[in-house]
């Protein structure tokens, strides 16, 4: 794990005991802090016990851990913390402990300000961070792929894989490669990346946020935290993303500063993971990361080549009688489904869910694709009379209904494409969940 001095005898509040909580309470343990811990889930509680017991008993070492019943977070700040440490999931605009830290001048941080607190203390290295409302799951794999691929110690972290401070430091030379979303940002005050990306912004979060442009403002703190000389690289698709790119050019570092235009045609002929215009335009932000961090063009080509995408994001799952089905479950609102159906020509598009907006406007340039609909979940009806003129709907109501339908109505060449548009919970755990019982489906058709 990843430890530092600078947290030795001080004390810390860590609200929020799920995986990054539990790597905060055993990085800071480890490092000789006094921690005070809290979740609202009794097991997460006794998850993080028992891992500090097994960590003192393991080592000798004293992790200094109380968890305490902090409802409405009653506890005592005037305590001397150092710091409340909490989940980038504790909504801040709304938690009674922002109001509290504020009285009592207490920050309230996350774990990758910890890391970048920690980071003078370990080998010498470079950090990349990647942000943007779409596409920075695919994009901060599709880097960390690259530098693995041309033998560069990287690590993976942040909103993605596993928590940074639970992970091994890197050798010197080593890369970590951090996907930070708003959230997260939000909580960090010091980390400045050797290279920032912002791929886009476009609305989403926004009950987290006073409107629109807190939001934005939340990703251009991203390159406010960076030094001068350090690589900027921002899509300028959108109006607000290319703000961000104005703001860091009237700061004086034009030359840190590479804009990614979109409508860039590309070859994307050789790699089968990064189809459609949207991952053209993470392909060539991963590719200007790279090339900031001094990787060969060949290295570059190789890593694009032999990308295996993600889980869930466009993932090829199965052909079966000429069909290819698609799992896009992370496409959680139009915006991320709007670039699955620019991707393929001819689409059976299975969507719903629980609805963070009420229109689908951000899809409907790629309704011309759209063969023929099926409309699930609790949105089921809204989008079905939503879609009925456009194209041909069915309104399924479940998953496996419509992986039935559409596997009986598409013909050799088209695509069976699950990009819901909608968040999961009405029907599944979370979007992992359902994209799993779509590739189960898929199976079941034999």
């Amino acid at each position: 794990m990843i430890t530092s001095t600078a947290w030795r005898g001080k004390r810390y509040a860590v609200l929020g005991l799920a995986r990054s909580g539990l790597a905060t309470v055993r990085a800071l343990g480890a490092s000789g802090a006094y921690i005070l811990g809290w979740d609202d889930n009794e097991l997460a509680r006794q998850a993080v016990w028992e891992q500090a017991k097994s960590d003192r008993e393991r080592s000798g070492t004293l992790t200094h851990l109380e968890t305490k019943d902090w409802v409405s977070f009653p506890v005592d700040l005037s305590m001397n913390f150092e710091a409340i440490v909490v989940s980038p999931g504790v909504p801040l605009n709304r938690h009674p402990v922002a109001e509290k830290a504020a009285r009592y001048g207490v920050p309230i941080v996350g774990d990758i300000e910890l890391f970048a607190q920690a980071r003078a203390e370990l080998p010498p290295h470079k950090v990349v961070g990647i942000t943007g409302t779409n596409g920075k799951s695919t994009t901060t794999a599709l880097i960390h792929h690259i530098l693995e691929t041309a033998g560069i110690p990287a690590r993976l972290g942040g909103n993605i894989g596993l928590p940074i401070l639970g992970q091994d430091p890197l050798p010197e030379g080593g890369v970590y490669v951090l996907e930070l979303s708003s959230y997260q940002i939000d909580l960090t005050h010091s980390l400045d990346c050797d290279v920032a990306v912002l791929l886009n912004i476009t609305p989403d979060h926004l009950d987290r946020y006073d409107g629109f442009e807190g939001y934005a403002a939340s990703k251009a703190r991203l390159f406010a935290m960076q030094s001068k000389g350090h690589a900027a690289v921002i899509g300028i698709g959108d109006e607000p993303s290319a703000a961000v790119a104005r703001q860091v050019a009237a700061a004086g570092r034009s030359e840190d500063l590479t804009k990614i235009a979109p409508g860039v045609c590309m070859d994307q002929s050789r790699w089968p993971a990064l189809q459609g215009p949207h991952n053209a335009q993470n392909a060539l932000a991963a590719i200007a990361a790279c090339e900031a961090l001094g990787i060969d063009k060949a290295a570059i080509a190789r890593g694009l080549e032999s990308f295996p995408g993600l889980p869930h994001r466009m993932e090829r799952v199965k052909t079966r009688d000429g069909v290819l089905y698609v799992n896009d479950s992370k496409a959680t609102n139009p915006d991320s489904t709007a670039p699955a159906l620019a991707a393929y020509p001819r689409i059976h598009w299975i969507l719903g869910g629980k609805a963070k907006t009420d229109d689908l406007d951000a899809c409907r340039p790629g309704f011309g694709h759209v063969a023929h609909a099926y409309t699930i979940g609790e949105s089921a009806e809204m989008f079905a009379e939503m879609l009925q003129g456009e194209m041909p709907v069915e309104q399924s109501g479940t998953l496996n209904q419509a992986v039935r339908s559409a596997a009986a109505n598409a013909k050799p060449g088209e695509t069976v494409l699950l990009s819901p548009a909608c968040a999961s919970f009405d029907q599944f755990r979370d979007y992992e969940a359902r994209g799993q019982a779509f590739r189960d489906a898929v199976e079941a058709l034999g």
